[in-house]
């Protein structure tokens, strides 16, 4: 079997990160395509050689731009690739236009998919990625749900269950594998000078909540009631977006809020590790959170990673007066939840499911040590 893994923004490359281990490991031969959907191959480059993964095989570099030209570059040159290197599957991951494009061509050529965190839903269709979702799974032959939430979405869809195998969500091998490379590097937490458990991690970087100065300000205006609370600093690594409009917007930083450069996804995990709580309105970080055992407020109305918030991990606060509420009720938690999304042996399920047709599911797993091929 040969497998083609197409990814082409960094969050892909985390959470494929244990399925190219987990093929080196069992000798299966794969191939890494890379559109250069958020960054330029050459950029990426770091990223592979921090995490320990092969380069690429191929790359596209189609970078950023409308959705339509976009998506058309990049179904085009996918399947150039894979009509010249046809493999058995193809491996996307999540809901990014390279997960449209790669199915869609995968699709027409009539090679068989296998879709990683299928059957995530946030019901809000004005999100491009929610349609790029539903596209991917009703188009996929394997379908890797994260849990048994997603797999009821998707029966609920009409998809067959000969299809779905819950495998839980390899953002957890990845979190488990990756922490550990990372402390072979830098201390984020001594550079910047925090103690560990005495200090908030904040992210926003979303369009519906950065474009707006209701819901950007709601969050600055939400960051300032949580430091005259607690007294605790909040480090906030800001994408460069969320910087400009901070700045266009005429918005003030509030006291107690450290902006800092973005940081690298080791120095990242390492900083999340060790946060008293975190603010998000990325789904990935809601998933380390929960994972890492961090309490989390989640600045949207809404999640596709509802698990999250029935375990008790998280809450939906939205950008306005409940981010300090739901801090306050977050801070009190003992973080002794349940972790909805599996073992840490995603890759190997989803591996051993698409290479067997065997269905195993996390669920009926004690220990990856219980897993053989």
């Amino acid at each position: 079997m040969k497998i083609a893994i197409i990814l082409g923004t960094r969050p892909e490359i985390i959470k494929m990160s244990p399925i190219i281990r987990e093929c080196e490991k069992q000798g299966i031969e794969y191939y890494i395509l890379h559109t250069g959907q958020h960054y330029s191959y050459e950029m990426d480059k770091i990223f592979f050689e921090q995490l320990k993964l092969p380069q690429a095989k191929y790359n596209l570099d189609v970078g950023s731009g409308p959705h339509g030209k976009q998506t058309a570059k990049m179904l085009s040159g996918i399947e150039e690739i894979l009509m010249k290197d046809r493999p058995d599957v193809v491996f996307v991951q999540g809901d990014t236009n390279t997960v449209l494009a790669g199915t869609l061509a995968a699709s027409k050529l009539q090679i068989k998919i296998g879709h990683v965190e299928a059957g995530l839903r946030s019901f809000d269709r004005a999100m491009p990625e929610e349609t790029n979702r539903i596209i991917a799974d009703h188009t996929s032959d394997y379908l890797f749900a994260p849990t048994e939430t997603s797999r009821k979405y998707l029966l609920n869809e009409g998809i067959s269950h000969d299809k779905i195998f819950v495998t839980g969500n390899t953002i957890v091998d990845a979190a488990y594998q990756n922490l550990e490379i990372s402390k072979d590097g830098e201390d984020i937490l001594k550079e910047l000078g925090l103690t560990e458990k005495e200090y908030f991690a904040a992210t926003a970087h979303r369009a519906e909540n950065v474009d707006s100065r209701e819901r950007l300000g709601g969050i600055l205006n939400g960051f300032s009631q949580i430091y005259k609370e607690f007294g605790l600093p909040i480090i906030f690594p800001a994408h460069p977006r969320t910087v400009k409009m901070i700045g266009e917007f005429g918005l003030k930083l509030p006291e107690g809020t450290r902006l800092i450069e973005p940081l690298g996804y080791l120095e990242f995990l390492q900083l999340e590790s060790g946060a008293r709580l975190i603010l998000t309105d990325s789904g990935g970080v809601q998933e380390e959170a929960c994972i890492l055992r961090v309490p989390c407020v989640t600045l949207r109305d809404n999640t596709e990673r509802p698990e999250t918030v029935d375990v008790g991990a998280n809450l939906i606060a939205g950008c306005g007066e409940k981010i300090i509420d739901c801090a306050i009720k977050m801070i009190e938690s003992d973080c002794e939840w349940e972790n909805p999304y599996g073992n840490g042996n995603a890759a190997e399920l989803t591996l051993r499911n698409t290479v067997t047709g065997y269905n195993t599911e996390f669920s009926k797993m004690e220990s990856p040590e219980q897993i053989q091929y």
